[in-house]
């Protein structure tokens, strides 16, 4: 059943984490992008066909902006237990498919999805630049664009690079922001959201 993203309060700190890469298995943690001035914080996983119709749209665009400034994470916080394709193996699967040139991380504990009051897949958080305790205003929450895997639409990424757009200017994001819908995310029995 799809889900909507919370629409977490613009201008929340974007919690800490320190994660292990899917591919790597080494600590990536938010303090790494503190120098970048827009850091895209994306909630994925590898099954969900929702996510499955944007990431070769979000590969290509993630890259795009990077050249102009934005750093991207990606976070998979599913159950692997009961869906073992979001396991760290299938999402570097995911990784070469998609052409992501960005960093993906397991959350195995789904303590850091708790955090940032993820809800489905995918979950999309933009912050701006860090101020000088390294705190990250969240910008803009919501959808990739209007489409959706049964709706007919190609994905563009129109409302997120909009978004980018914006926080690279050093503008605000212009409301409305619309919510992501996509998978729920695949809590342990005991985490979900309350």
């Amino acid at each position: 059943m799809a889900v909507n993203s919370f629409m977490v309060e613009l201008g929340t700190p974007a919690p800490a984490f320190t994660l292990p890469s899917a591919a790597t298995g080494e600590p990536v943690s938010l303090d790494d992008y503190r120098e970048s001035p827009a850091l895209l914080v994306a909630f994925l996983s590898n099954h969900c066909p929702y996510v499955r119709h944007i990431e070769a749209a979000l590969g290509e665009l993630t890259t795009r902006y990077a050249k102009l400034g934005l750093a991207t994470v990606a976070i998979s916080a599913n159950d692997v237990e009961n869906y073992p394709d979001d396991a760290p193996a299938k999402l570097v699967e995911q990784t070469e498919r998609a052409g992501f040139q960005f960093a993906y991380l397991h959350d195995e504990s789904q303590q850091v999805a708790t955090a940032y009051r993820a809800a489905c897949t995918p979950d999309l958080f933009l912050y701006g630049p860090a101020d000088a305790e390294g705190r990250r205003p969240l910008a803009y929450r919501g959808q990739f664009d209007d489409s959706r895997p049964k709706n007919g639409a190609q994905a563009t990424g129109e409302s997120l690079a909009a978004a980018v757009d914006a926080v690279l200017a050093g503008e605000s994001v212009p409301e409305p922001h619309w919510p992501s819908t996509g998978c729920s995310i695949k809590w342990k029995p005991g985490n979900e959201p309350a």
